[in-house]
């Protein structure tokens, strides 16, 4: 059984039991999440598209700071330089249902 979900414009193959890294969201650590934008899901080999299942799932890490991403601009001749850099904020959820 699985199920392909959009969450903050990106979408993800989720199984059930299954912890991955989704964009930064809200709520505390042991909130549960309801997510009802499922695009696909299979059950015993039949794919549908039926837009009643709603996939369940539990925050485990509130915010995880992704790896370091570096900008560097610079005019050749001009002295002009810029470092600007950031880290993406994630959360780290678990699956525990599909319904």
């Amino acid at each position: 059984m699985f199920a392909i979900i959009k969450i903050a414009g990106q979408q993800f193959k989720v199984n059930p039991g299954q912890t991955l890294y989704v964009p930064h969201l809200d709520g505390k650590q042991g909130d549960t999440l309801e997510f009802s934008d499922v695009l696909l899901h299979s059950e015993d080999d039949k794919v549908s598209t039926d837009s009643k299942v709603t996939v369940k799932a539990e925050i485990v890490e509130e915010l995880v700071k992704g790896d370091k991403v570096i900008a560097f601009k610079m005019k050749r001749r001009k002295g002009f330089r810029k470092k600007l850099g950031h880290r993406t904020h994630y959360t780290q959820i678990k699956i525990t249902e599909i319904a």
